[in-house]
């Protein structure tokens, strides 16, 4: 059984990968933390109260940071094009929940959660990796209490998506992501490399909605707009990002890795670029020394990744 606190944006895919998460046999969700990202911190909270109290999930909810680690950097824009305005699609979601919080920031919560569950806890980080530094930065040794940390960001030998070498969660927080994938720890970082080739068609969705319970039903009808957004890229169906993070959890053997220690550039024209040392090359001593390896996916099984996916919504 894997203890899992699911650090979020949701966020359409972050949605899929939630209710993932909820259902998969092996998962123990322990904690949803928010973070900003797709849309502000007070939405994404919204949207992770909302999608607890229709999906009936127990786990609590901790409010995460809505700001970057560095103060001195310029928010952007909400991504609306592609997530909608309110971050689900555009579907009928309340201003507000009722449904309470937990009453810690969600960077303490981490690790209050660790601290009570040493090597048992896998951090499953799908946004921005703000709430994970803070965590760091406020308890250095949760480093070494941490079961995992999987994360879904970062390219290596594919384009980025917000820059040609930047992808979005860590384009939206570089000094946050290095500090994460420099740290003492296990991290498995899952990027573009493998979730830009993992689609699921608006077709094969609506199929499983068809079959599934009000829940799936609910996921299909938030997905339209993000289905409608993939069309320049996707044949009429959407790239489940975040949701091949948490399938590496209970299905590593779904995925091809290499390993090697990753920076994160911060600043200039690769601002949030991800790159990968492979372990066995030497080079003149540099930033790259004493530096950990982490795991970095480079293929997946894709049609695999997504039949877990249909097969774990449709468990009620």
């Amino acid at each position: 059984m894997h203890k899992v606190i699911y650090d979020t944006d949701p966020g359409v895919d972050d949605a899929m990968a939630l209710l993932f998460l909820h259902r998969h046999p092996d998962v123990d969700l322990i904690g949803i933390t928010t973070v900003f990202g797709n849309a502000s911190i007070e939405a994404t909270t919204r949207n992770a109260l909302f999608l607890k109290r229709e999906w009936n999930i127990s786990a609590p909810v901790a409010k995460g940071t809505g700001t970057t680690i560095d103060p001195s950097r310029k928010e952007i824009d909400w991504p609306t094009f592609v997530h909608g305005d309110n971050g689900l699609g555009n579907i009928d979601v309340p201003e507000m929940v009722d449904v309470p919080l937990d009453p810690r920031p969600a960077y303490r919560f981490i690790v209050d959660t660790v601290r009570a569950n040493p090597g048992e806890v896998t951090l499953v980080a799908v946004g921005r990796m703000t709430n994970l530094a803070l965590a760091l930065k406020e308890d250095p040794e949760i480093a070494k209490l941490v079961k995992a940390v999987v994360i879904m960001g970062g390219n290596f030998y594919v384009p980025g998506n917000v820059s040609p070498v930047a992808e979005a969660n860590i384009h939206g927080d570089p000094e946050a992501a290095d500090i994460v994938l420099t740290a003492p720890w296990k991290v498995v970082v899952i990027g573009l490399d493998v979730t830009a080739v993992t689609t699921m068609s608006r077709r094969y969705l609506a199929a499983a909605a068809a079959e599934g319970d009000k829940a799936v039903k609910l996921l299909n009808d938030l997905s339209q707009f993000y289905i409608d957004f993939y069309a320049h890229a996707v044949d009429d169906g959407m790239m489940v990002h975040d949701s091949c993070a948490c399938v590496y959890v209970v299905a590593p053997e779904l995925f091809s890795t290499i390993t090697g220690s990753v920076r994160v550039v911060c600043g200039g024209i690769a601002d949030g670029q991800t790159i990968v040392k492979p372990d066995g090359r030497r080079f003149p001593p540099g930033d790259w020394d004493g530096l950990p390896s982490q795991i970095v996916c480079t293929g997946v099984e894709s049609q695999k990744v997504i039949g877990l996916l249909r097969e774990t919504l449709l468990r009620a």
